[in-house]
């Protein structure tokens, strides 16, 4: 059996980039470089999956905003 998962990029101060997966709580990895990141959020997922169960009627991903706020 085969599930997609939205997966949400960011990259930190130190260069790292950063996957969590909105739908698994806590299913989060950082790596260098996107290829290995990428390696690594499929093995988090999968691993997050033995532990959690999905929702069977997940969100629909609408996109990704910025927001400024003045502080």
């Amino acid at each position: 059996m085969t599930k997609e998962f939205n997966v949400v990029i960011e990259r930190d101060n130190d260069g790292y980039f950063v996957a969590s997966v909105p739908s698994l709580r806590g299913c989060h990895t950082q790596a260098k470089s996107l290829d290995e990141l990428m390696e690594r959020i499929q093995e988090a997922i999968e691993l997050c999956l033995e532990f959690e169960e999905v929702s069977s009627e997940p969100m629909e991903f609408v996109g990704i905003q910025k927001v400024l706020v003045q502080l």
